[in-house]
């Protein structure tokens, strides 16, 4: 039991900070573990992803995890996506074009020792 008056408070104080942070923490999880749901079951997790991380820059920010692990748990979910993503083939997009076709002839590196050859002579 608090035996003085800033003890009480202090107990009340940690109890309400208790509380917020629980919430903030579960928030985390849940966000987390649906964004990996999302990963593996092939849908389009980059929106989902995106929610993670930023509630985890949220709960570091306001000190309820350590900022080292909240990079930590993104750079696990960056890696969970990348794997995923090399592993499916991605039809959605367009091939590139490649840049060979669009390449000039002469450059100017090679248009210079001709000049100079022609000067000697």
């Amino acid at each position: 039991m608090a035996n003085t008056k800033s003890s009480e408070k202090r107990i009340r104080s940690n109890e309400h900070k208790r509380v917020r942070n629980q919430m903030y923490r579960s928030r985390v999880k849940t966000m987390v573990r649906k964004a990996e749901e999302q990963i593996l079951t092939g849908l389009d997790s980059v929106e989902a992803i995106r929610l993670a991380m930023s509630t985890l820059d949220k709960a570091a920010g306001k000190g309820i995890i350590h900022k080292n692990n909240a990079a930590r748990r993104k750079s696990r979910l960056a890696a969970k996506l990348a794997k995923f993503q090399a592993t499916v083939p991605v039809t959605e997009t367009p091939a590139k074009k490649s840049r060979a076709s669009t390449k000039r002839t002469t450059t100017k590196s090679s248009a210079k020792p001709a000049a100079k050859s022609s000067a000697k002579a």
